[in-house]
């Protein structure tokens, strides 16, 4: 490893494979972070984003990049991890079934016993309040409130060191988080948002996350690179 590249300072990203955490991966690493990204395989229904999160990985130069498995398929309770509940083609009022009780907690815990085991003090993950499902873990009271348990929580914290939580996306709506992708050079069409996307990675068009990402395309004014099935 270089000089330059022991010099930079490290940051674990949360990599679904999905488009905003892909377009947080290169903000990381525009910010001069030496990236390591997280993808964790929970037990979703949509499979492809694994494989797109190695592609994006590759294709951004991550330092690391390492996937986690746990079984939240176990707990259930949720249209991306149970199969006998339908998941939705059209807005629902509150909190729709595709929400996943304790994701976030849960994937920001793993990011953040690899960032400290990596000595690294930032953590980044791409929850967006604006253009969102309503999940209560998107919003920025959860990111708050987290970064104030890493501090309480860990070793690191204990001795003083401080851990940041960036999520550069929450308040963005999809098409200025589209934008600013492109303007970083991310290449969309090797990304998978969506929830029942097939083996070969195309998408149905159908559910809520491909609505929410083929609004945010036409609101950008740029052609959708999506792969359709």
């Amino acid at each position: 490893m270089s000089q330059v590249a022991e010099q930079r300072p490290r940051a674990v990203v949360l990599l679904s494979g999905g488009l905003d955490s892909s377009t947080t991966l290169a903000w990381a690493k525009a910010q001069g972070y030496e990236c390591y990204a997280l993808t964790v395989a929970y037990g979703q229904r949509h499979q492809a984003e694994l494989d797109a999160a190695a592609r994006v990985a590759r294709a951004l130069s991550a330092r690391d990049h390492r996937v986690m498995r746990v079984d939240l398929a176990g707990i259930g309770g949720s249209a991306l991890t149970d199969w006998s509940i339908d998941l939705p083609e059209q807005p629902s009022a509150g909190i729709p079934v595709t929400y996943v009780p304790a994701r976030n907690t849960l994937l920001l815990s793993l990011a953040l016993g690899w960032a400290e085991v990596l000595g690294a003090r930032d953590l980044v993950v791409g929850v967006n309040a604006v253009d969102y499902s309503g999940y209560p873990d998107c919003r920025p009271a959860f990111i708050e409130a987290f970064q104030n348990l890493a501090t309480v929580a860990t070793k690191a914290g204990g001795e003083g060191a401080r851990f940041t939580i960036h999520a550069p996306l929450i308040a963005m709506s999809k098409a200025q988080i589209i934008q600013a992708g492109m303007q970083l050079g991310l290449d969309y069409s090797i990304t998978v948002s969506c929830y029942q996307a097939d083996s070969q990675g195309r998408a149905c068009g159908r559910c809520d996350s491909c609505r929410l990402r083929r609004e945010g395309f036409e609101a950008a004014g740029i052609a959708d690179p999506t792969r359709y099935a």
